[in-house]
């Protein structure tokens, strides 16, 4: 027997068993439906943006990786301890398959578990793709990004299933983790940069309108002040400002981070992203700028009032990506966590906790 006919005989036992049960098919229909009232109610609520369509198609997407990310760690958190429980275990591995091919099988059936909720959002992508004008590269990338993350949280169930021996126990690690690096890093995130302070000194300079009362004022009217004004009032004050661009990388980890930051922006007239993509993207990117520590504020200058900074489009265009980072991240916890539950599955075993079942 090849390795990856072994893994694939594992897989395809695995799929078999899920697919009799009536609750693989119920998980489906409830996916489903929750897709189609998402799908629904952002149609209706986007009605009016300049561009719903491409909207749309992001607030889909992320839906789908939000509840696939939510179902997978069921169906991969007790793959292995699950069968220990069962008295299955042992009897696989006194066959021609190999630890290693048992736990790959057993990782491929959940990735291609969770791939069957992604097929079965594959009308409501398409339908928000055809309401759109989202390039086909930002549809391949998010896609592509989509299936990554879901053999990743596949990878981590499935490691932990055969690092930790109870199953429950296992699920729910699993679950913690996926909420570390959806939500937990988004919490770190905001505790440490604003527990980083930097004090910030600024200045403002205004007109003295007091010296034009009672006279009749000429102004301009290119500004709307009056001709020849002078900025006489200068007052300063101080405050502390925190700082996220030390701690930005931490959302280099987050999932959600990750496909905004990988797929291409798409960008208005006036220079503002589309979709949600691109407003995370401008989110992440803009957290890397550092406060400016001496800001100034003066009314005789015209440009200081229309001076936001640069434009959605040039911030984007020159910070710096963060994607694969958090990519690379990703991949490395899932392989190493197989890489763990191959190891502390492999017979024979030199120790086992309290308590464990062998065969």
């Amino acid at each position: 027997m090849t390795a990856l006919s072994g893994i694939w005989t594992i897989a395809s036992i695995e799929l078999r068993q899920r697919v009799r049960g009536s609750a693989w098919y119920v998980l489906l229909g409830v996916f489903v439906m929750l897709t189609l009232a998402v799908t629904i109610g952002a149609t209706l609520s986007l009605s009016y943006a300049p561009e719903p369509g491409s909207a749309l198609y992001s607030i889909v997407v992320y839906f789908v990786l939000l509840l696939v990310t939510l179902v997978t760690p069921a169906l991969s958190g007790n793959a292995v301890n699950g069968d220990r429980d069962a008295g299955t275990l042992a009897t696989t591995q006194v066959t021609l398959v190999s630890t290693t091919q048992i736990v790959l099988g057993k990782f491929l059936a959940a990735w291609l578990s969770s791939l069957a909720f992604l097929v079965a959002a594959v009308p409501f992508i398409v339908y928000s793709f055809v309401l759109s004008e989202v390039p086909p590269l930002t549809v391949a990338t998010s896609l592509a990004v989509l299936v990554a993350e879901l053999a990743v949280v596949s990878a981590i169930g499935v490691g932990l299933s055969g690092l930790v021996r109870r199953p429950l126990f296992s699920v729910v690690v699993t679950y913690l983790v996926v909420a570390l690096l959806s939500v937990g890093t988004l919490i770190a995130f905001g505790i440490a940069g604003t527990a980083i302070q930097t004090p910030v000194t600024a200045e403002n300079r205004s007109i003295d309108w007091s010296q034009y009362e009672g006279e009749e004022v000429e102004y301009d009217p290119d500004t709307g002040l009056p001709r020849d004004a002078e900025c006489t009032l200068v007052s300063t004050y101080e405050f502390n400002a925190p700082r996220f661009d030390y701690v930005w990388w931490l959302l280099a980890a987050n999932p959600y981070v990750v496909m905004a930051d990988a797929a291409p922006t798409s960008y208005d007239a006036y220079d503002n992203p589309v979709d949600a993509f691109g407003f995370i993207k401008l989110s992440v990117r803009g957290a890397q700028q550092p406060p400016d520590l001496k800001p100034r504020w003066d009314e005789c200058d015209p440009a200081n009032w229309s001076g936001q900074g640069p434009s959605a489009r040039d911030l984007i265009g020159d910070s710096t990506p963060s994607w694969f980072v958090g990519l690379a991240i990703h991949l490395g916890l899932g392989g190493a966590l197989l890489v763990g539950a191959i190891s502390a599955t492999r017979t024979p075993a030199r120790r086992l906790s309290p308590g464990s079942r062998i065969a």
